[in-house]
C-alpha cells in the first residue's frame, strides 16, 4: 500500500495519499524526534517538519536505492540535528516508566543528566556520526537500516558506531 500512496504523491499529487503515508508514520516518527527534544511542543514542530521536508523531497525517492522508511529516518535524524544547532534541546531517558521510589527517582535524574552530556557531547561531532548515535539509540535502527540510509557500507557504520561508543565510554564512565 505504501509504494502505491508514494506512486499517487509523485504522479498525481495526491493529498489523499499523503495524509495516509503520514499517518502510517507519525507515531513513530513522533517517538523518534520526542526521545531526542525532551518537550512535546518542540516534537511536534520538528516532527511536521520532518513530514513537510520529507514531502517537498518525495519526487526525487527511489525505492530501488533504498526502503521508505530507512529514506524518512534519515531525514528525520538530519532534522533532529539541525534543531540540535539552532536550540537547547533536552533528550529524554530511553525508558520512560513510572517512578516507584526515591532511589528511582534519583537514578532517573542522574540518567537524564547524563544522557544530556553525552547529547551535547555527540552534538559537537560530525555530523555522519551523530546520524548513526541519533538512528541507532533513538530510532532504534539495526545497523543494515542506518547503512541504508547514510548511503554506507554497513562495516564503516558499525566502526563509527563502535568508536563513538568506545570515546563515550572514555569521556563519561568513571569506572571505565
Amino acid at each position: 500500500m505504501e509504494e502505491q500512496w508514494i506512486r499517487d504523491i509523485q504522479r498525481k499529487g495526491s493529498r489523499t495519499a499523503a495524509d495516509q503515508l503520514i499517518r502510517a508514520h507519525y507515531d513513530e516518527i513522533y517517538r523518534f524526534v520526542y526521545r531526542q527534544t525532551g518537550r512535546k511542543e518542540d516534537a511536534m514542530d520538528l516532527t511536521q517538519s520532518v513530514f513537510l521536508a520529507m514531502l517537498r523531497a518525495l519526487p526525487a525517492y527511489r525505492a530501488e536505492r533504498g526502503a521508505f522508511r530507512t529514506w524518512l529516518f534519515r531525514i528525520a535524524a538530519n532534522k533532529v540535528v539541525d534543531a540540535r544547532r539552532k536550540n537547547r534541546l533536552t533528550p529524554l531517558p530511553l525508558e520512560e516508566g513510572e517512578l516507584t521510589s526515591e532511589e528511582d527517582f534519583t537514578a532517573r535524574v542522574q540518567d537524564r543528566a547524563l544522557l544530556e552530556q553525552m547529547e551535547a557531547y555527540v552534538s559537537g561531532l560530525d555530523l555522519p556520526v551523530q546520524a548513526v548515535f541519533r538512528l541507532r539509540l533513538y530510532g532504534e535502527q539495526s545497523f543494515p537500516e542506518i547503512a541504508a540510509a547514510l548511503g554506507e557500507p554497513e562495516a564503516a557504520v558499525k566502526s563509527r558506531y563502535y568508536r563513538l561508543l568506545r570515546r563515550l565510554r572514555e569521556e563519561f564512565d568513571p569506572n571505565g
